[in-house]
């Protein structure tokens, strides 16, 4: 769970009313991130455009490093023909 320092939550009355300040202090790297909470709970992130899509782009390789792995372990175990498996059950494929 990522931590956030008192500077960089605000309340989402407080967002509503000041967003244009927020949003210079964003896009002026004043601060990197903003915390919106609403009953004490924080409900949405506010971050740079840029560190958005890196954050994004990192989600992505490892989706696809995931993916990979995981066909990798396929192609690493073993498999049964399905005509092994059918002759094994009884079942006729002819009739599927």
């Amino acid at each position: 769970m990522v931590s956030y320092n008192r500077e960089e939550i605000i309340s989402a009355s407080e967002m509503a009313r000041g967003f244009s300040n927020v949003l210079k202090e964003i896009m002026n790297h004043t601060k990197e991130r903003f915390a919106i909470s609403k009953n004490n709970k924080i409900e949405a992130v506010v971050l740079q455009v840029d560190e958005y899509e890196r954050l994004k782009e990192a989600y992505e390789l490892m989706e696809h490093l995931d993916i990979y792995q995981k066909l990798q372990e396929r192609k690493a175990s073993k498999t049964i023909p399905l005509e092994t498996s059918a002759e094994k059950y009884g079942i006729d494929l002819d009739a599927l």
